[in-house]
């Protein structure tokens, strides 16, 4: 079994998400976006599951960083490119349990998760 957890170290959620993780002792990869880069055949399976609409962060700074002409007319190949770009503009964490894509952290829902491990 390979878990994956894509995000940024600095994020608060993904610091929570690790430490919940690492409490419980369960192994997983962590994928920083900003250090290890990030591919458009990722971010199209995780799109392709999850929706581009659920990845796409519109409420975060990086969001409303951006120019009205890049946030305008926002189509999931718009998005994709985007988060490509920019992947703070991605929610995290972005979990992968064996190819199946699990988006943000709540304890409850991370509970359920592993203990369908």
């Amino acid at each position: 079994m390979t878990i994956t957890m894509y995000g940024i170290k600095n994020c608060d959620t993904i610091k929570k998400a690790r430490a919940f993780l690492n409490d419980q002792q369960i192994d997983f990869i962590f994928h920083d976006y900003r250090q290890d880069g990030l591919t458009a055949a990722l971010l199209a399976e995780a799109s392709a599951q999850l929706g581009w609409q659920s990845l796409l962060n519109s409420r975060g700074t990086t969001w409303r960083s951006l120019s009205e002409q890049d946030k305008a007319d926002v189509d999931a190949t718009k998005a994709l490119h985007l988060m490509l770009t920019h992947p703070a503009l991605i929610k995290r964490p972005l979990l992968d349990i064996n190819g199946t894509f699990h988006l943000g952290f709540s304890q409850p829902q991370y509970q359920q998760l592993i203990q369908s491990l």
